[in-house]
């Protein structure tokens, strides 16, 4: 069996293979809330064949929404209205996971297709953003956020909590929490983003502060035979990254020390002035030092499209899990004709049975 195609246990959790889909906003939502296209959606990719399906970027408050047509989980509504989807990617046979965050000064966008700028004080749908600091992240999102006040800290970190009890009383059995791509708890761990001058900036450690705070809450919340993970970024790929990898892999130690479970490497994205190597699997050299350092299990996404690549990466123990998102966009099945490039035989048995019976069949 190639090793792609392994099962992967964690806690009490097990994946029936290295294959994991990984958050893609769908920006179709309303007032936070799941409808058809969700469901559709997410049902298709788990029938797919992937050990795991992980629900896209769902904002703990409705401030920290990366648009207004972004999910949320800040109320009970919102996590009643989810759980037939949790329910759908389990009876696909794949493991329903959610990443919950807070966009921070990437907050109250218009859509990708729709400009991708921040939303102009007089439409409708403004809102205050908020970031460690007074600073605009630069381009098209230049607007400047309000420094968040000891109170907002407090009152960010609560939502979280409130989100990670909405996730797990409506039947998730992973939990992300976003600290990567500029969103707000990479914006506390960045200087591009965090000049404080309090215990929440300066320092590495101040600067971890926040993150280290929010996860230990969630941690005392969330089932400890579940996976409690992270998305962070890294590396910025701005010339400075053998100290941002230095700082990042601190944190991890950090939160290895009170619970962290798995790690899902990526890309600061705290900057628009980076020049980033995109080709196969370029980060995952990178996340198997991370995976070395702080002996805790890493995935990563871009660059594992190739199936002989993503199994080459699983081999090596570079990564425990390969993200492949955007080519199960184009083709949910993608981890069955990963199967059949691999020669796994009988590969249709990764598809319900309904599926499989045609296509075995014939």
């Amino acid at each position: 069996m190639p090793d792609l195609f392994t099962p992967y246990k964690i806690k009490s959790v097990e994946l029936r293979n290295r294959i994991a889909i990984p958050p893609m906003c769908q920006y179709s939502a309303t007032d936070g809330f799941v409808n058809d296209w969700h469901m559709s959606h997410y049902a298709s990719l788990a029938r797919g064949g992937a050990g795991l399906v992980i629900v896209e970027a769902t904002a703990v408050s409705p401030e920290g929404r990366i648009t207004p047509a972004c999910l949320g989980l800040w109320n009970d509504e919102q996590a009643v209205a989810i759980t037939p989807i949790v329910k759908a990617i389990k009876d696909a046979g794949a493991v329903a996971g959610i990443q919950i965050g807070h966009a921070g000064r990437k907050a109250n966008s218009n859509r990708p297709w729709e400009g991708d700028n921040h939303i102009k004080s007089d439409n409708p749908n403004y809102w205050e953003t908020i970031s460690p600091s007074a600073i605009a992240f630069g381009e098209h999102l230049d607007r400047v956020p309000r420094e968040m006040s000891l109170e907002d800290i407090d009152r960010v970190c609560y939502d979280f909590v409130q989100a990670a009890i909405r996730a797990r009383d409506a039947g998730f059995e992973w939990l992300e929490l976003h600290f990567a791509h500029g969103y707000l708890g990479q914006s506390f761990l960045s200087q591009y983003a965090n000049n404080r001058k309090d215990s929440y900036g300066g320092t590495l450690d101040n600067r971890c502060r926040f993150l280290l705070e929010t996860f230990t809450a969630v941690r005392k919340v969330w089932p400890k035979d579940f996976p409690l993970t992270v998305r962070l970024g890294v590396v910025e790929f701005d010339g400075n990254d053998a100290k941002t990898l230095n700082e990042s892999i601190y944190l991890v130690n950090k939160m290895r020390d009170i619970g962290l479970d798995f790690a899902n490497i990526s890309i600061g994205f705290s900057t628009p002035n980076n020049s980033i190597p995109w080709g196969p699997a370029f980060l995952a050299p990178i996340a198997a030092r991370v995976r070395a350092e702080s002996r805790i299990p890493v995935a990563s996404a871009w660059g594992f499209e190739d199936p002989h690549i993503a199994n080459r990466c699983i081999k090596d123990e570079q990564v425990d899990l390969v993200m492949v998102g955007r080519k199960h966009l184009a083709n949910p099945h993608w981890a069955y004709q990963a199967a059949i490039e691999l020669h796994i035989e009988r590969a249709a048995w990764l598809l319900p049975a309904p599926y499989a019976h045609w296509l075995e069949r014939y």
